[in-house]
This record gives C-alpha cells, sequence and structure tokens, in this order.
C-alpha cells in the first residue's frame, strides 16, 4: 500500500464541541419556556459542558459508561449530548413515550447507571424506577424537585445545577478513540423489544458533515435551527452535532409541542431551519389555517419519519409560504440517508418540481443504496422495478446491539424493511412498509399512496390504510379515516375519490372512522394497532 501523508486526526465529538464552542462562542442557544426563552452563549454552553463532564466523573462515569437522558430539547440536553460521549462515556437517549415495560428494558439492557432526568416528567421515570436494576444515580433538571422520584427509588437523587456548580471550566477531555461508541438509541414500532443502535463518535462526525452539505440542510452560521423531532428520536436527525459544527443559533422548543406554542415560538425567535414529522405538522396547518402565522424566516423544514403527504407540503407552501422537503432514513442510519430536493433544471414551484420533492428522497452522498428482490437478485434503478431497499455505509449500522438478528444484516449490507423503487438518478420512492404492504389477489397494492392520497381530501385530518383478511381476495386495504372537525363525509364519497386517482381495484371496499389514529412513540401511525383492533372486532367498518 502507498500511503498518504495526512494526519490520523480522530473525528470525535470533541472535536466538534472544541470547533463549535471556539469558532462560534457567540452563536446562542435558546430553549422556549412558554412565553419567553432563555438564552446562552455557545462559549457559556461549552463551559458547563465541562463541568457537567467533571460532575459525571465524580459520579463515577467512566469510559463506556453508559448515561441516559429522559428530557426533552432544551439546553440541557444539549449539554448532555457532548459531555458524556466527549468524555468516553455513551449517551443513551431514552424514548419518554415508550410503554414502562419497554422503558425497563431498554434501560436495563443498556445498563444505564445514571439517568439525567427532566423534572417535569420524574413522575414517569418514578413509576419503573424500581425495576431499573443498574441505574445508580438519577441526575434532576429544572428545579430539581424529585418529586415521586425520591419515594420510588433507593438510587441516589442530585440535581442538576448543584453538580454543575461544584465545578469548575477547564476540564481535562480524554483521547478518545473515533470507533468507540458516543451514543445509542433504541428502536420504536417494532415488533418484540426495541433494538439498540450504537454510533461511533467517527459515524456521528460523518453523518454531521453529510447533512450540513448544499444538497442536504445547506446549514451554515445565518441558521437558528429549531429541532422539534425529539433529541430522543434517532438524535434528532443529527441537528445537535450539525448545528453546532457550523454555529447555527438553537431554537429549543422544550415541552411546548403543541401546534399553538410551537407558532408562537416561531414568530418570537425566528428560526430558519426545522424538523419534525407529519403529524406535528399537520397540526401546526390546521392551526396556522385558523391563525395569522408568520412563517418568513423559516426557509426549510425536513420533514420525516413517515410519509409526507403531498397535500400536507403544498397546503404549506400555498398557503403559508412554507417550503417542506421531504427526507427518509431510520435510527439505523444515524438517521438521515435520502432527501428530496428536485433535480437540476426543475422550474421552481411547478407542478413538476413538487412531483419530484413528494418522493421519498434522493440518495445523499456517504450512502450506498440497492433495491432487492425476493429471491436476492438486486433490481435496476429504472423507476419501475420494486424490491427491499438495502444501504450501507460509513454511518449505517452493521448490528443492533446484544441482538445479532441476522435477517437484518448480509453481507455488509442492511435490509431496511423499506419496499420501493429508484429512479436512475437516485431518487427513491418507498411504496410501503415489507410488513405493511398489501398483497391482494396476488396484486401489491401501496397503503402509503392510499392514504397521501386521502389526507389530500378537505374533510380528512387522518387517514392509516391497513390489510385485514379476505376469503376472495386473501387480504383487501381498510381505510381508517379521522374526518375534520363538523364534516359528515361518507365511506362512499371517499372511495369515490380515490377511484378518480388509482385503480379501481385497489379502493378499500371497507371503512372505519375513528376518533385518532394510533401512533408510535416517535408520531407514526401505528398500523399494527389497528390491525389488532379490527381482528377483535373493536373498529365499526362499514362498506363502500
Amino acid at each position: 500500500m502507498f500511503e498518504s501523508t495526512m494526519q490520523d486526526f480522530p473525528l470525535t465529538i470533541a472535536m466538534i464541541l472544541r470547533h463549535g464552542r471556539t469558532v462560534y462562542g457567540s452563536s446562542v442557544v435558546a430553549t422556549f419556556e412558554g412565553d419567553h426563552a432563555r438564552t446562552a452563549t455557545y462559549a457559556e454552553v461549552g463551559d458547563r459542558v465541562d463541568r457537567l463532564a467533571a460532575a459525571l466523573a465524580r459520579l463515577g462515569v467512566k469510559e463506556s459508561t453508559r448515561v441516559g437522558t429522559f428530557m426533552w430539547n432544551t439546553q440541557e440536553h444539549l449539554e448532555a449530548y457532548f459531555a458524556v460521549p466527549a468524555m468516553g462515556a455513551v449517551l443513551h437517549t431514552l424514548n419518554i413515550r415508550l410503554f414502562p415495560e419497554q422503558l425497563v428494558y431498554v434501560i436495563n439492557h443498556a445498563e444505564d447507571e445514571v439517568v439525567i432526568v427532566d423534572e417535569s416528567i420524574a413522575a414517569l421515570l418514578a413509576k419503573v424506577a424500581a425495576e431499573l436494576t443498574t441505574v445508580h444515580t438519577f441526575v434532576v433538571t429544572g428545579s430539581g424537585d424529585p418529586g415521586a422520584l425520591a419515594e420510588a427509588t433507593s438510587a441516589r437523587i442530585v440535581t442538576y445545577e448543584d453538580l454543575l456548580a461544584a465545578e469548575l471550566p477547564g476540564y481535562a477531555w480524554p483521547e478518545v478513540d473515533e470507533r468507540a461508541a458516543a451514543a445509542m438509541c433504541y428502536t420504536s414500532g417494532t415488533t418484540g423489544n426495541p433494538k439498540g443502535v450504537v454510533y461511533s463518535h467517527r459515524s456521528s462526525v460523518l453523518h454531521s458533515f453529510g447533512i450540513v452539505a448544499g444538497n442536504v440542510l445547506a446549514l451554515d452560521e445565518n441558521d437558528r435551527v429549531l429541532p422539534i423531532v425529539p433529541m430522543f428520536h434517532a438524535n434528532a436527525w443529527g441537528l445537535p452535532y450539525a448545528a453546532w459544527l457550523v454555529g447555527a443559533d438553537f431554537a429549543m422548543p422544550g415541552r411546548f409541542l403543541q401546534a399553538g406554542p410551537l407558532c408562537a415560538l416561531v414568530e418570537q425567535l425566528r428560526p430558519t431551519v426545522s424538523g419534525a414529522v407529519p403529524t406535528i405538522w399537520n397540526d401546526v396547518l390546521r392551526h396556522a389555517d385558523d391563525h395569522d402565522v408568520d412563517f418568513s424566516s423559516v426557509r426549510l423544514v425536513a420533514c420525516g419519519g413517515s410519509a409526507v403527504p403531498r397535500s400536507l407540503m403544498e397546503g404549506f407552501e400555498s398557503r403559508h409560504g412554507l417550503r417542506i422537503v421531504q427526507g427518509w432514513g431510520m435510527t439505523e442510519t444515524s438517521p438521515l440517508a435520502a432527501i428530496a430536493h428536485p433535480p437540476r433544471g426543475v422550474v421552481a414551484e411547478s407542478p413538476e418540481e413538487m412531483d419530484w420533492r413528494a418522493r421519498t428522497g434522493r440518495v445523499m452522498g456517504g450512502v450506498e443504496l440497492r433495491i432487492v428482490a425476493d429471491d436476492g437478485t438486486v433490481l435496476p434503478w429504472d423507476d419501475d422495478a420494486v424490491g427491499e431497499i438495502e444501504v450501507r455505509g460509513p454511518w449505517i449500522t452493521a448490528a443492533y446491539y446484544r441482538d445479532p438478528s441476522p435477517e437484518k444484516f448480509h453481507d455488509g449490507w442492511l435490509r431496511t424493511g423499506d419496499v420501493g423503487s429508484v429512479s436512475p438518478n437516485g431518487y427513491v420512492q418507498i411504496t410501503d412498509r415489507a410488513k405493511d404492504v398489501i398483497k391482494s389477489g396476488g396484486e401489491w397494492i401501496s397503503s402509503v399512496e392510499l392514504e397521501n392520497l386521502l389526507m389530500g381530501h378537505p374533510d380528512v385530518v387522518e387517514a392509516s390504510v391497513v390489510g385485514v383478511p379476505d376469503p376472495r381476495w386473501d387480504e383487501r386495504p381498510l381505510g381508517c379515516v379521522v374526518r375534520r372537525a363538523g364534516s359528515e363525509v361518507t365511506a362512499a364519497e371517499l372511495a369515490e375519490y380515490l377511484g378518480d386517482r388509482v385503480a379501481r381495484w385497489q379502493v378499500p371496499e371497507r371503512w372505519a372512522f375513528v376518533e385518532e389514529v394510533p401512533k408510535t412513540s416517535v408520531g407514526k401511525f401505528d398500523k399494527k394497532v389497528l390491525r389488532a383492533r379490527h381482528a377483535a372486532g373493536e373498529l365499526a367498518v362499514e362498506t363502500a
């Protein structure tokens, strides 16, 4: 091998921390408090990161110790994002919306020893505290009042601000191998127990470089980033590290995730870039349609986690001037793997541009992608062939933590479980999850396509389509719909609406009108719950 002359410089979270706090020391982290925002500069946050690392070391946190966070998107959570991995420990972001038994499982499975918890949700953790076998210390942020947590556990409970006050800035950061574990996150919405993904320092840094690129999010110091997507949901899609790397200001929403407060935050803090799942933006759009909301500061919204309805993008753009771009990824991909910016030469704000933006996303640099048939044949990128999407790259996981799951990994590729096609120029179009695609009489029906079309109907707020048993066709689609308030739209009317847009044989005969489509812990439609409710006879099904 003819070797290069380049330095073997480690790609670590500490590198991102140093760069942001020195080069962009005056950039601001603002945390929304409902009627105002508290702020701190990067330099001030950096000093607090030093103090947090020193405090955690005094609590016994060492190299590879897992430190959990049970928190909203706040300045304190950002401080933990840097302090824990930069000191050589492992950040484990805990999903605050998990069922209690799943929360117990992931904390015990990861062997968390310290958990940093926001005092406003400490009561949720108190419900399971007695079952946590490895946690010896809880660190409470906010007012520091542990509430019910103090009665539920014999573990040590300390106050976040008291810990920091006892330390000095200037922590001596250790040298950390770039391939060492930096953070971990457990998947949601799976069958069985959640599965752990462990990110390295190297993968996190490379993912950050990837998403600040001009053809992805094009982040820079002039931006103010609003991460609505939770910091426990696949690292808030990489926004915390990427924004810090380029010196963008932060607008942290804290616990204020309802449409009204989010719109107030936008008008007060004037973010330029944001990210959240479609269910959040659906709520925001309905609120904005009834109120005069100024979105003029926002240049880009990245939306993903599930398919983004074209009607949602068109509604925001036509009525509020807000541009939504669809992205695709998963916990296993750090998470961003594709984003649907239109290709060169497409006229802005034209129907053709929206056609491209309505696709799942164009595969981004650093990710390799292929589609594979059931027999293992690699299929062409011809916009026609449909197969399971497989990916590989420097920020794609090669395994689950303490769970080999060989059916998900082979020959260096991750099987995503998503089914779709790819255009010759690299645009992915996911038609369904492998477990959700509907096979009717030997033909495939895309539940995603039907859902997106239904949510374009003016009387539909939410729609989810699932496959249910059928004596003649083996399986047929069931449309589960949330009507807009005051609407009495019928199953027959919705069937007719779909019949003008898809082949008639794809239109559901069975319909159920529900108050709300059930959601997973990260805001995706939970189809397994709908299928279970149908099987149990709990849905009032009518025919069209």
